[in-house]
This record gives C-alpha cells, structure tokens and sequence, in this order.
C-alpha cells in the first residue's frame, strides 16, 4: 500500500475513532467515611528522680472515656490508675513512684481495649 492509501484509511476511519471515550461510573465517586479507631500516636515512659513518668497521646475519633494503665514490675501488677479523655484533652501524663530500678511495664488501655505497652529495663530481666 502506498502512503497516499494508508491515509486514505485513516481519514475514513477517524470518524469511528472519535466515539471511543473512557467512561467513568459514577461520574462522581460516593463520599467514603473512614472512621478509625483510637490510636496512641505517641508514649514514652522514663524516670524522673524516684518516678516514673508516662506521657500519652491519643488520636483518632472515640468517644470520651478512660485511659488506663496498669504498672508492671516483671511480672508482678503494681497498680493501676486511668485518666479521663475527650475532644478537648487527648493527652495524658502518669507517675508512679518507684525508688528501686527494676523492668517496668506501662499497659495503656482505652475503653478495655490495649492500645500499646511500654517498658523500661533498668537491670536485666
């Protein structure tokens, strides 16, 4: 075939060509709602002198309630406490006295659910 024909072709077959679109459906996507769950974006647990200190943030959306955390040595429960959260105050700071090093454990949980667990090892478990 010569040039001349091939654009001949083309030209005869560009009208059947204009019609091919990309279709989108739904033209415009329904709105999705992403409800995450409460989160604990940050923790830290470090001693201050004869206490421990634990700084806690939580984020995400819930309901207000209680952050709790329960104040391990090894193995052995130490104590509890818990901290009322809502919209406005989503951090929280906890003590603990603690003269003696040992392997401390912070378990903080919201609305009985365990978030997040943190340690401090000042001797070897």
């Amino acid at each position: 075939m010569s040039r001349s024909a091939l654009l001949l072709v083309a030209l005869a077959c560009a009208p059947l060509l204009g019609g091919c679109r990309y279709t989108f459906v739904p033209l415009i996507p329904a709105q999705v709602n992403v409800d995450l769950p409460v989160r604990l974006t940050s923790a830290t647990l470090e001693r201050q002198g004869e206490t421990l200190k634990l700084l806690a943030q939580v984020d995400g959306r819930f309901e207000p309630g209680f952050l709790t955390v329960r104040w391990f040595d090894g193995g052995r429960l130490l104590g509890t406490d818990s901290v009322y959260l809502d919209g406005a105050q989503r951090r929280a700071a906890f003590t603990w006295v603690a003269a003696q090093p040992g392997t401390y454990r912070a378990v903080l949980s919201f609305g009985g659910t365990v978030l997040r667990q943190v340690e401090l090892y000042e001797v070897q478990p």
